[in-house]
């Protein structure tokens, strides 16, 4: 955390369930109040009602704010009703886009300014009733209104507008029967109705049109290339996560059940780099960065180099393989999202965490010290009991007034 004498921490009632704004310095509720039917000191019994959802119940909003240290600008994330929130630094909403489909899994803001929108079309496949189901890409200007959108039935987690002005979408479908027989690890018996699914790349046009493809199971080896978490389903190969084009217009992406980051030249789809486990467990949401660098919200839910799971957020060489900076906590079961989640290199140094499975996102200083928190308060379904009401958020993005700015005139 960032040292008291210069953090100032803050508590929001964003939902109506948590205690209200605390000043600095202020203690923390009594601990009684927290309890149902305790009785006080004082003889008389506390009659509140304890929330059920226990990440709701440590708090949500802005929890830490460091303004001097902190990187200025807005950060938006998706909420899973399809809300896209854009907040300051003090969590005060900023802006919403009311998006036609639940995120699927995430939105970002392009260079000119609009909303690059992932959906979810749910479908009667076994990748189209999973959570990280897609199925749409679009693009909205600063008032929600869409621009363009396509669907592709196999898309899940991500999608990305290249500089081309094409569409780029991870997806997935049935390995072929002599590549799935020669998958390695993972839990015996455990494909979908005998069949093993992996990922393959398409790029569009913004009228659907298909213009490229590139398929895992052609240039990585399955017996190589095995699934790390022995505990793991076999009803998925690579489980790709990510795909991000970069300077040079080659692609990387991210397959989290081999816990591999790939390269791939654009022209001949030959794999130029790999970076796989150890150092890497589950790993998400490869960023380069402008001195060539990449970094990696390194999940950790099965490491084969340590004894038991925890997250860190780590910048690679990837000229060396070598880790040259890293997050991670000191007590380390302090800071661990098994899945989803990024991380983002902001304009004074700092790093924006997304700890996705909590909806927890933080910002931190190169020394590891942290100068903001803010939890999501805005928990789903609403049909659903409290306990089992989520706030994970896929991906979160910092911008500057700048950027946001820009965004400002895309409106129609």
């Amino acid at each position: 955390m960032a040292k008291s004498s210069a953090a100032k921490i803050t508590r929001r009632d964003f939902t109506g369930i948590c205690i209200g704004a605390v000043a600095v310095g202020v203690a923390a509720p009594d601990p009684i109040s927290q309890v149902h039917g305790a009785q006080s000191t004082a003889g008389s019994t506390q009659t509140t009602v304890v929330d059920q959802n226990p990440i709701r119940r440590r708090g949500t909003g802005l929890r830490a704010l460091d303004a001097a240290r902190a990187s200025a600008g807005l950060t938006l994330f998706a909420g899973g009703d399809g809300t896209v929130y854009l907040i300051d630094l003090n969590g005060r909403i900023v802006h919403i886009w009311k998006m036609p489909y639940p995120p699927g899994l995430y939105g970002y803001l392009t260079e000119k300014g609009t909303l690059f929108y992932n959906g979810q079309i749910l479908n009667e496949t076994f990748l189209g009733k999973t959570p990280f189901k897609g199925g749409a890409a679009l693009e909205a200007d600063w008032n929600g209104k869409v621009l363009w959108e396509v669907h592709q039935r196999d898309h899940h987690h991500d999608g990305r507008l290249l500089k081309n002005g094409n569409v780029l979408l991870l997806c997935a479908t049935e390995l072929p029967d002599d590549v799935a027989k020669k998958v390695q690890g993972g839990r015996p018996d455990t494909e979908v109705n005998g069949k093993i699914w992996a990922d393959y790349l398409v790029e569009l046009t913004k009228s659907g049109r298909t213009v490229w493809e590139w398929r895992a199971w052609e240039h990585l080896d399955p017996a190589k290339d095995v699934i790390t978490g022995i505990q793991d389903n076999r009803s998925e190969w690579t489980h790709g996560n990510a795909v991000i084009e970069v300077p040079d217009g080659d692609l990387l992406v991210s397959f989290r059940n081999i816990s591999t980051i790939i390269k791939i030249h654009r022209q001949s789809g030959e794999v130029v780099w790999k970076l796989g486990a150890p150092p890497l467990s589950g790993q998400h949401a490869p960023t380069p960065l402008a001195n060539g660098n990449i970094l990696i919200f390194d999940n950790g839910p099965h490491r084969l180099d340590h004894s038991f799971p925890f997250s860190r957020v780590i910048e690679v060489n990837p000229a060396t393989n070598e880790i040259v900076w890293k997050f991670q906590e000191a007590n380390l079961p302090n800071f661990y999202s098994p899945r989803i989640s990024n991380a983002q290199r902001l304009p004074n140094g700092n790093t924006l965490i997304n700890e996705g499975s909590f909806g927890h996102f933080f910002e931190v200083t190169s020394e590891g010290e942290v100068v903001w928190e803010y939890v999501n308060p805005y928990f789903g379904p609403g049909s659903a009991a409290a306990k089992a009401q989520g706030n994970s958020v896929f991906r979160v993005y910092r911008y500057t007034e700048e950027d946001v700015e820009r965004a400002r005139r895309s409106a129609s």
